[in-house]
C-alpha cells in the first residue's frame, strides 16, 4: 500500500470515528431518556450522596438528564444484576465502589454476574480507606481506648457493624479481632445507613465501613473514628492514625470507586462520558466536596480503573483464601 493510500486509509477511520462519536452525542442530548446511574446502596449512605454529587455535574458536561436510581440489597449485589440486564445503548451506568465489583465474586458462588465478562469500566474517580469508628455512647477516645474497654466491660467480646455480610469490612474485623487478642464478632446490616442509625442510637458499640459514611457524624461529634486503613493518614482527619501505625500491616492497595457500563456498550459513548467525568472532578467545589467526604479524588481512565480492579481483586483472593473462607 503507497504512503498516500495509507494516509488517506487512517484519516477515513478517524474521520468515520469522530463521525460516530457525534452521531451518538446528538442522539444523547436529542433523547427523551436520561442518563440513569445506578446505586447499590440506600438514599442517605455515602455511596448515595457521592452520586448525587457527581450526577449533578454530568448532567452539565453530557448536555442530558441524569437520574440517581437506587437499587439497594445484598451489598450492591442487586444493582449489578439490573446492570448486566440493561440495554448496552449508553443509558445506564452504575457507579459502584470494589465491594460489589472485586470482592462480591469472590465471596458469593453465584452473584449473578461476572465483571469482567459482563462489564465494561467507564471511568474512575476517586479512592477511600476503610475506618473503625466508636459509637458516641463508647467511652473510648481512641482505639487502644476501643480495645482495652472492650477487655474489660465485655470480657474481650464485642459486636462491630458492618454495612454488608461477605464484605472487605468483615475480613476487616476478623483481622483486627485476631491482631489485637479479642473476640469481635460481625454484625452485618442491610448498608451503611442502617449500621449508621444503629451506632447513633447506641444500639451497637462500634462499626467498619467506608471512611466517607461516618464522616459527618465524626465531624459532628456524634460518633468517632478512631484509625484507618491505609498507610497514610487522610487530609480529611489528620489525626486518627492508621492501623499500619497501629501493627496490623499489608492494606496499601486501597479501594476505588468508579463507574461502569453493560458490556458491548459503544466505545463512543465511554470515551464521551470518561471525558465529561473528567471534567466534573476536576471542578474545584466537586473536588473539595468529595474530598471532605474522605475520598482522595482523582481521575482514572477506564484502563486504569481496569487495572485497579484487577490489582484489588487479587489482593483480596488472597486475604479471603488465606482466612480460609468458602463462597457461599
Amino acid at each position: 500500500m503507497s504512503l498516500r493510500r495509507t494516509v488517506v486509509s487512517r484519516v477515513s477511520r478517524a474521520l468515520a470515528a469522530l463521525a460516530a462519536g457525534l452521531a451518538l452525542s446528538t442522539a444523547m442530548a436529542q433523547s427523551a431518556k436520561p442518563l440513569r446511574i445506578l446505586v447499590g446502596f440506600p438514599p442517605g449512605g455515602g455511596t448515595d450522596a457521592i452520586a448525587r454529587t457527581l450526577s449533578e455535574g454530568l448532567k452539565d458536561a453530557l448536555g442530558m438528564p441524569v437520574v440517581v436510581d437506587n437499587r439497594p440489597g445484598a451489598g450492591g449485589q442487586i444493582a449489578a444484576q439490573v446492570l448486566k440486564a440493561s440495554p448496552a445503548d449508553g443509558t445506564t451506568v452504575f457507579l459502584t465502589h470494589d465491594h460489589t465489583i472485586s470482592i462480591l465474586p469472590l465471596v458469593v458462588r453465584n452473584p449473578g454476574y461476572q465483571p469482567d465478562r459482563d462489564f465494561v469500566p467507564v471511568g474512575g474517580f476517586a479512592t477511600f480507606v476503610n475506618a473503625f469508628a466508636v459509637s458516641g455512647g463508647t467511652p473510648a477516645n481512641t482505639f487502644g481506648e476501643y480495645v482495652q474497654w472492650v477487655r474489660t466491660q465485655g470480657g474481650g467480646k464485642g459486636a462491630v457493624g458492618i454495612p454488608a455480610p461477605a464484605s472487605t469490612p468483615e475480613f476487616l474485623v476478623k483481622l483486627v479481632g485476631e491482631k489485637f487478642q479479642l473476640d469481635l464478632v460481625s454484625a452485618p446490616y442491610r448498608g451503611a445507613a442502617p449500621m449508621m442509625a444503629d451506632m447513633l442510637g447506641n444500639q451497637i458499640g462500634a462499626g467498619v465501613g467506608s471512611v466517607q459514611d461516618f464522616m459527618e457524624n465524626h465531624k459532628a461529634g456524634k460518633l468517632r473514628v478512631v484509625a484507618v486503613l491505609g498507610t497514610k493518614r487522610q487530609a480529611a482527619m489528620p489525626q486518627v492514625p492508621t492501623f499500619d501505625e497501629l501493627g496490623l500491616k499489608g492494606f496499601a492497595d486501597l479501594p476505588y470507586y468508579g463507574f461502569y457500563a453493560p458490556a458491548g456498550t459503544p466505545q463512543p459513548f465511554i470515551q464521551q462520558f470518561a471525558a465529561a467525568l473528567a471534567k466534573v472532578v476536576a471542578k474545584p467545589e466537586v473536588h473539595d466536596h468529595l474530598t471532605a467526604m474522605g475520598l482522595t479524588v482523582g481521575f482514572m481512565t477506564p484502563q486504569q480503573l481496569g487495572a485497579r480492579e484487577h490489582a484489588y481483586t487479587e489482593t483480596w483472593r488472597r486475604i479471603i483464601k488465606t482466612n480460609g473462607f468458602v463462597p457461599q
